[in-house]
């Protein structure tokens, strides 16, 4: 019979703890084994119960989230889901506690966030992280991240081609696409990415890794201009969709369903890039659980785009890219450190093939 996945519930609102312990209690496959009001109390229970998954708010009396969470990670790694406030604080703390190896990241319930969604949402997140081994999870770090590859070839390129990355991740990929962006020299090809992660959440991802890297990177507004040395990340709870004006790529921010229980969808993304873009396309898909992204990564390739997907040892969840591998949606399958370097050289001989062909037109 298969084993019940153990959660313990750690927050210091005794209503929280009620509504989560009560929601997932529901869940079949999902046992809540304890709840804990504050670090001290979670660290016996810990050893006690042997959860499988954690579930932990940031903002607690005694100690902290964050700083339970890095002696946790030394001590005793566990799969940990962030559940925090949408507010600009929280939203903060919640891409701090990624960074020290949280593994995913939903918000309380608000006026415009119902108990039901959330509750449906928590459970396929830990579902996702429960089998993940903490022992064996790559994390890259700003010092381990791979430097930008050489800039001339794509300073040369950038001048002459209109090239777009799209990258689509879930779980695991807000460190995924921090790696990936990290490797990306200021002169890079514009880069449009989703992340599966709550409305506000994604402005304070935006702005950490704006804050780290050599490129611009921010949230996605409406209308926004695809340009080279700027990545544009999907606001949280919207779609984003790549458009064509003349020689102008832009992005398209709506609303619309949900499209594998997700808003933003990678799928959303990915056809609009098939469609606009092309073979002037190189489509990313990284961590993540479930299929999203893996069908638009095989329009993007049929309609001429070249295409990565992560490999499952660097993988936080081996599932967008398993899927995408199978359907064949993936021309080249690589380790996390290689994606940026990978994707670049996908540019540079693409553009280099075409030159020998048409000599200095490059554009298509």
């Amino acid at each position: 019979m298969k084993k019940s996945i153990s959660v313990l519930v750690v927050d210091d609102s005794a209503i929280v703890r009620k509504v989560l312990s009560e929601e997932l209690s529901r869940v079949r496959g999902i046992d809540v084994v304890g709840t804990a009001p504050d670090p001290y109390v979670a660290r016996d229970k810990i050893v006690r119960l042997k959860p499988d998954v954690i579930t932990l708010d940031i903002e607690m009396p005694r100690m902290d989230g964050l700083t339970f969470l890095k002696k946790l990670m030394k001590y005793y790694p566990l799969p940990v889901i962030i559940v925090s406030s949408l507010t600009k604080k929280g939203g903060k703390l919640a891409m701090e506690a990624l960074s020290l190896g949280a593994l995913e990241v939903i918000s309380k319930p608000s006026a415009s966030y119902s108990v039901g969604d959330m509750s449906v949402q928590l459970a396929d997140k830990i579902r996702a992280v429960a089998n993940v081994d903490m022992k064996e999870k790559v994390v890259i770090r700003p010092d381990q991240a791979p430097s930008p590859e050489n800039t001339e070839t794509v300073k040369a390129l950038s001048a002459t081609t209109n090239k777009i990355f799209a990258i689509g991740a879930s779980t695991g990929g807000t460190e995924a696409i921090k790696s990936v962006l990290l490797g990306m020299p200021p002169n890079s090809p514009g880069i449009i990415v989703v992340q599966h992660m709550p409305a506000k959440f994604t402005t304070s991802f935006a702005e950490r890794l704006d804050s780290l890297c050599a490129i611009r990177v921010k949230e996605a507004e409406d209308g926004d201009s695809v340009v080279n040395g700027q990545a544009l990340i999907a606001p949280g709870n919207y779609h984003m969709l790549l458009r064509r004006s003349g020689a102008r790529y832009y992005v398209q921010i709506k609303n619309g369903p949900m499209v594998h229980h997700q808003r933003p969808s990678v799928d959303v993304l990915f056809k609009s890039v098939a469609d606009y873009a092309g073979a002037n396309a190189v489509g990313i898909i990284l961590t993540g659980m479930g299929a999203d992204g893996a069908d638009g990564l095989l329009q993007m390739r049929l309609a001429g785009a070249r295409t990565i997907a992560q490999d499952e040892r660097t993988c936080v969840v081996f599932g967008m890219p398993k899927e995408a591998i199978k359907r064949e949606a993936a021309e080249m399958v690589v380790g996390l450190p290689d994606v940026s370097g990978a994707a670049l050289r996908m540019i540079d001989g693409f553009a280099k093939t075409r030159s020998a062909a048409a000599g200095d037109d490059l554009t298509c």
